[in-house]
C-alpha cells in the first residue's frame, strides 16, 4: 500500500509533465510564455518535498503502512545546517517514493495483466471456450509456452513488489530518521520527563513518609496513655489532624504538579517550625540552632532544604523512636548547612535498600552539594552543604511563576534553642 501510494502521488506530476509536453510539441505558444510556465511548475513541484509537514506525513505513512518505527519530527524547526540536511534527505525519500511507486504501478499494469491474459489464453485454448487475439511466437508454440511465461510473470511481479518494500523499509529509518540534534533533544526530553518523575517520587516519599510515621507514632502513644493520661492521648489525636491535614496539602501540591502547567507552591526553609511542631508531638526532643538569614536562600536551596531536614526527622523517628535529636541551620549566603544528629538506640535496623539517604543523596546532587552520612560515637550524624549560587542557577533556569509564593523568612544572625517533651 505505501509503495501504490507513491504511484498515486506521482499521477499528478506525469499529468503535468504530458500537458507541458504536448503544450511544447504544438508550438503555438511563445517561447518565453512557455519557459515561464515550466519554472513556476518545477518550483510549484520541487518546494513540497521540503516542507516539514510533508517529511511528517511521509514518517506517519512510513509508521503505518511499512511498520518501521520512526520517531514524530519534534515541534520546533531546525536551524542552519542541520535543518537542510534533514529536509534534503525527506525530499530525497518523497523523491524515491514517487519512483518506486511508479515501478510498482508500471509492474501491476504491464507484467501482471499480462500474465493474467496468458494465464486465461492458455485456459482458453485447452478447453476452447475463448479465443483471444493472436499473441505471436507464444501462440506459434501451440500454447504451451502460455501458463509457464503466465505464472512466471506474475510470481515475479509479487517476490518484486515486495522486494521493493522491503527496501522502502530499510530506506526509510535512513532518509526519514532523526538527525543528531534531534536524538539529542530526545534524549534531553527523556531526562527531563524521567527527573520530573525521580523528583515526584521524592516528594510523595518525604512528605507522606514523614506524615505516616509521625501519625504512626502519635497513635500508639495515644492508645497506650489513653487510660492513664487522657489529656496527652487527646492532643496526640489533634497532632494526628494536624498531620493528616499537612500531609493532604503536600499531596495537593503534588498532583498539581501533575494537572498544571504552573509548578506550585513548595514548603520552604520558612516552613520549620511547622515541620519541628510536628515531630516534637511525637515526644521527641528536637533542639534547633538557625545561624544567618534564611531570606535569601534560592527558591531551590529553600525547598529541598526543607525536604532533607523532613527526611532526616522521619528517619531519625522511624528507626530510633521518639529520642532527642539535634538541628543545626546555618546560611551564609554562599552556603546552607544542615546537620542532624540522633542517638543510635537499637529500636530497629536501618533497613537497606530503603529510599530515604537514597532520596537526600539525589537532593544533594541536583544542586551540587556534599552529604555525609554515618554511625559515630553511638549517634547517627547526616551533615549536608547546599551552595547557594548553584541554586540561584537552577531557579534562573525555572520558568516564571514557578517559585513558591511564600518567601523564606528568618531573623538574621538569630539563634533558636527549642525542645519538646
Amino acid at each position: 500500500m505505501h509503495l501504490l501510494l507513491g504511484g498515486v502521488l506521482l499521477l499528478p506530476y506525469l499529468l503535468v509533465a504530458g500537458m507541458l509536453a504536448q503544450t511544447f510539441a504544438v508550438g503555438q505558444v511563445p517561447r518565453g510564455v512557455l519557459a515561464l510556465v515550466l519554472a513556476l511548475t518545477v518550483a510549484i513541484g520541487v518546494v513540497p518535498p521540503f516542507l516539514r509537514g510533508t517529511r511528517a506525513l511521509e514518517i506517519v505513512a512510513a509508521r503505518s503502512l511499512l511498520g518501521v518505527d520512526l520517531p514524530d519530527p519534534p515541534e520546533t524547526a531546525e536551524r542552519g545546517r542541520a535543518a537542510w540536511e534533514t529536509r534534503s534527505r525527506a525530499a530525497l525519500w518523497f523523491a524515491v517514493h514517487l519512483a518506486v511507486g511508479g515501478l510498482v504501478g508500471a509492474l501491476i499494469l504491464i507484467p501482471l495483466v499480462t500474465g493474467v491474459i496468458l494465464v486465461v489464453r492458455w485456459a482458453g485454448a485447452a478447453g476452447g471456450t475463448v479465443d483471444p487475439p493472436w499473441l505471436g511466437p507464444l501462440e506459434e508454440q501451440g500454447g504451451g509456452l502460455l501458463l509457464p511465461v503466465g505464472v512466471a510473470l506474475l510470481v515475479g511481479v509479487v517476490y518484486a513488489v515486495a522486494g521493493l518494500g522491503a527496501l522502502a523499509a530499510v530506506m526509510a529509518p535512513v532518509l526519514l530518521g532523526p538527525s543528531a540534534a534531534e536524538r539529542i533533544a530526545a534524549l534531553e526530553e527523556r531526562a527531563a520527563r524521567l527527573a520530573e518523575r525521580n523528583r515526584l517520587a521524592r516528594e510523595l516519599h518525604d512528605s507522606i513518609g514523614h506524615a505516616l510515621t509521625v501519625t504512626m507514632l502519635q497513635a500508639s502513644a495515644a492508645l497506650h496513655l489513653l487510660d492513664t493520661d487522657p489529656a496527652f492521648a487527646r492532643q496526640a489525636l489533634i497532632a494526628i489532624e494536624e498531620t493528616g491535614r499537612a500531609a493532604t496539602e503536600d499531596l495537593d501540591r503534588v498532583l498539581g504538579m501533575l494537572r498544571e502547567p504552573e509548578p506550585p507552591s513548595w514548603p520552604g526553609m520558612a516552613d520549620l517550625d511547622g515541620l519541628l511542631a510536628h515531630s516534637r508531638g511525637t515526644g521527641a526532643a528536637v533542639s534547633t540552632r538557625v545561624e544567618g538569614s534564611l531570606a535569601g536562600l534560592p527558591e531551590p536551596v529553600s525547598r529541598e532544604g526543607y525536604r532533607i531536614v523532613q527526611e532526616c526527622l522521619t528517619n531519625a523517628l522511624r528507626h530510633a523512636g521518639p529520642v532527642p535529636v539535634t538541628l543545626r541551620v546555618a546560611a551564609d549566603g554562599r552556603t546552607l548547612a544542615i546537620e542532624v544528629s540522633n542517638p543510635v538506640t537499637g529500636r530497629r535496623a536501618r533497613e537497606a535498600g530503603g529510599r530515604g539517604l537514597a532520596g537526600i543523596r539525589e537532593r544533594v546532587t541536583l544542586l551540587g552539594g556534599a552529604m555525609t552520612a554515618g554511625e559515630e560515637s553511638g549517634r547517627w550524624h547526616v551533615s549536608v552543604r547546599l551552595p547557594a549560587e548553584q541554586g540561584r542557577k537552577a531557579a534562573a533556569r525555572r520558568p516564571a511563576g514557578g517559585g513558591p509564593r511564600r518567601p523564606g523568612e528568618g531573623a538574621a544572625g538569630a539563634v533558636e534553642e527549642g525542645e519538646g517533651a
